[in-house]
């Protein structure tokens, strides 16, 4: 008799064995007897009675069990930079953070290089998305590491955790602090000459301001009108 491990070897090799005929004695009056199996035929048999009866419970995932990385698009087919591999673990950094002090696990994003404008980062929360600016990352990588993928993270994790709330309210302020230790700053203070675009030239009642050409476009299709900050007046365009 083969052993269990024996078989399934045979098993595995049954696609290179060929099966022999058991031939029984042509004697009539030979009484009909039960040839002994051979290997093959063992493993066979061995096979189909163990797997009718295995059960292989369904794997369920502890909470805190290792999570796949995020999958990320770059905009393009070029390979991820090193800078851009860095943020792809100072996500996973991140959200292991989170999951430890907060006792629960969170879906990985979907992380693109993709963001173009003066915007270093953006999140997308109902599709569970980050969006980083390459340009601004490659040229202020450090900072961007330590203030910029924890504050667009926080959003989608205020969003899971809180629902709909303010952009930077009190839930988002509170994340940032308490989770990353990174002060809840709402814009960032990067140099963005290198991915400022052409500029219409407004007016309101401060003086004049610069709108991007994206933003003009928009204005002049009458799908948005822009107000000033400061005085809540409507920008009008320069006329020269």
């Amino acid at each position: 008799m083969l052993t269990p491990a024996e078989l399934f070897t045979l098993l595995r090799r049954r696609s290179k064995i060929s099966s022999s005929r058991i031939e029984l004695p042509r004697d009539a009056s030979a009484q009909p007897q039960t040839a002994p199996l051979s290997p093959l035929q063992q493993a066979d048999q061995f096979a189909a009675t163990h797997t009718a009866q295995a059960h292989v419970p369904p794997f369920v995932p502890t909470p805190f069990a290792p999570q796949a990385k995020a999958h990320s698009f770059t905009g393009a087919s070029r390979p991820l930079t090193e800078v851009q591999l860095q943020v792809l673990e100072r996500i996973e950094t991140c959200y292991q953070q989170a999951e430890a002090q907060l006792k629960r696990h969170f879906p990985r994003p979907v992380t693109e290089f993709s963001l173009r404008g003066k915007s270093a980062g953006t999140a997308h929360l109902q599709q569970n998305r980050l969006r980083f600016n390459p340009v601004l990352l490659r040229e202020n990588s450090a900072a961007f590491l330590r203030e910029v993928v924890p504050h667009e993270i926080c959003h989608l994790l205020c969003f899971q955790l809180f629902g709909k709330t303010k952009p930077h309210g009190k839930e988002w302020q509170s994340l940032m602090l308490t989770l990353f230790k990174v002060q809840p700053s709402t814009t960032h203070s990067f140099n963005t000459a290198s991915v400022a675009g052409p500029e219409v030239e407004y007016h309101c009642a401060c003086g004049p301001i610069k709108l991007s050409i994206r933003r003009h476009n928009k204005v002049m299709r009458a799908e948005s009108r822009y107000l000033c900050k400061r005085c809540k007046t409507q920008l009008v365009q320069s006329r020269t």
